[in-house]
């Protein structure tokens, strides 16, 4: 872990890779006074689609954190409302999962295929669920700061469609959140196995529908 004057220094590179990365994306989120506001729209209770992304600089390896996110056979060991999760008929170029979600008033069983391409790339996608039409994860890998081996990028995208426009409703009201929930417990199970950060984690971009 670094600490002091070591730690500052790190902070103004690392501030100069925000610049970098911001000026050729921009961000929906919406900050008063530092803290980030979501509205629910009219529209947002008519549409059944859904998606959000973040990018976010952290301070871990590709590979320590695409060994997590790899690792779908413990999910449910450490990702929020995932009761289950079953790892199969592997191939060269990934697996497919069966998962129990569980969210109160929801509960989902649906298989995904997971695509890998370690240590760059995590995907997994669903066309066949009861709750929704389909379902898309996808945490992509890059490189950080280039004098600190132990830190990525990982941009983070999730999107969905409803089959029930009820439910998307219902989803509305906690998407935020639960989206904020299992990306940090993503990084919380690569420190119970790496240990500390190399570096605080900044949020580069973050957008939603």
């Amino acid at each position: 872990m670094l600490k002091g004057a070591t730690l500052k220094a790190l902070d103004v590179r690392i501030f100069q890779r925000v610049i970098e990365i911001s000026c050729r994306q921009t961000s929906t989120r919406s900050f008063v006074n530092g803290i980030h506001r979501s509205y629910i729209t009219f529209n947002d209770l008519r549409n059944k689609n859904r998606w959000y992304s973040k990018k976010e600089l952290v301070g871990y390896s590709m590979q320590e954190m695409y060994n997590v996110v790899a690792d779908v056979n413990n999910y449910h060991k450490f990702v929020p409302y995932v009761k289950k999760s079953h790892v199969h008929s592997a191939d060269s170029s990934g697996f497919k999962a069966d998962l129990i979600v569980g969210f109160p008033p929801l509960n989902e069983v649906y298989t995904s295929r997971v695509t890998l391409d370690p240590p760059n790339l995590v995907k997994s996608e669903c066309h066949d669920g009861r709750l929704f039409n389909y379902l898309l994860n996808e945490w992509r890998f890059s490189p950080g700061l280039k004098d600190i081996p132990n830190s990525c990028v990982l941009d983070f995208k999730v999107s969905f469609e409803f089959k029930s426009l009820l439910h998307s409703n219902i989803a509305n009201i906690f998407f935020d959140l639960i989206c904020v929930q299992m990306e940090g417990a993503f990084i919380e199970e690569v420190q119970r196995r790496s240990g500390p950060p190399s570096i605080r984690s900044h949020v580069l971009t973050s957008k939603r529908s």
